[in-house]
């Protein structure tokens, strides 16, 4: 799989396309149902199968304020689209001299002068050009213009509601991280760059990564279970989010314990995936306390873990 940051260097001349066309935030289940299209249709005309999406999401331009914390950054975003068989992404640097183009405009210079494409698969909520004056009726008018195969999948996916990156967004910032991962490819994952921290844990026998530079949506509070990745390689994860109430500290942090991981982490980066929700953040009486119920969580993390794999 190819990614691209400019179409300048997306190949030209003879390279046919089927074509998709979105933000593919999280790369959900719906996403997957549209790549599946897509790579049907490729097949079909003998195509690469190429994702053209946003570097960054549009909103964050037109609307910062008002603008979604992203599920992915772009090479996550590839990386899942690779997984699901896509041939080539753009991620094109979303600027105002290309959200300024009309609806006609922006289908002629991006889809048929520069892509090429010869088949498209959209999702029903499509808008494209200035204004998001572009839906699926005028997509498939210009498509039929220019011989170009177009096909909209319906809302439903497999019997459940229609699955969008703005549910999921709502699940990781309640904590529901086992309903976003049956909506998702795969669990959802955060990234960042171990610092240092108090060296409470490592105290107590559990020592932890602190994780600082997180650049998508930090789930709520609690203690998770999940996968830690370093240097390309996962550990079992007991995750820690939130202030340390036992140690009076009300500073939001996001821990990381690797489980049976010996080491130095600092300065590495890391990233990680969350499986389940264990507990809530609570207080305790003494640090023995919270040692038992670290334990615990150890114990819990692992069983979830090792059912989660299995």
């Amino acid at each position: 799989m190819k990614l691209y940051h400019s179409l300048d260097d997306f190949p030209q001349g003879s390279v046919r396309s089927a074509l998709t066309i979105g933000n593919f935030d999280g790369v959900h289940r719906g996403h997957a149902k549209v790549i599946q299209q897509l790579k049907g249709l490729a097949n079909k005309h003998d195509a690469m199968a190429v994702v053209f999406t946003f570097a960054p999401h549009p909103v964050r331009i037109l609307k910062p304020d008002a603008a979604p914390v992203p599920l992915t950054w772009i090479d996550r975003k590839a990386e899942l689209l690779a997984e699901l068989g896509v041939d080539a992404v753009i991620a094109y640097p979303t600027d105002m001299e290309l959200l300024s183009l009309g609806y006609k405009e922006f289908f002629q210079k991006i889809v048929v002068d520069r892509i090429r494409a010869r088949a498209m698969v959209e999702g029903p909520n499509f808008y494209f050009g200035k204004g998001r004056e572009g839906n699926p009726e005028r997509l498939g008018e210009l498509c039929d213009q220019n011989e170009i195969e177009l096909h909209i999948l319906e809302a439903n996916i497999e019997g459940m509601d229609y699955v969008s990156s703005s549910r999921i967004r709502k699940d990781i910032s309640q904590g529901n991280v086992a309903q976003a991962r049956a909506l998702l490819t795969r669990p959802y994952r955060i990234r960042g760059m171990v610092t240092h921290g108090a060296g409470r844990g490592r105290k107590i026998g559990f020592p932890t990564a602190n994780v600082d530079a997180i650049d998508t949506l930090t789930p709520s509070p609690g203690v998770y279970a999940g996968f830690a990745w370093v240097d390309k390689e996962s550990h079992f994860a007991a995750i820690h989010i939130g202030t340390n109430p036992t140690f009076g500290e009300q500073v939001l942090k996001v821990e990381v314990h690797l489980l049976d991981y010996d080491g130095s982490l600092y300065g590495k980066p890391i990233e990680v995936d969350f499986v389940d929700r264990l507990r809530d953040i609570c207080p305790f009486d003494s640090p023995q306390q919270l040692q038992t119920q670290i334990q615990t969580d150890i114990t819990n993390t692992r069983k979830t873990l090792w059912e989660f794999s299995n």
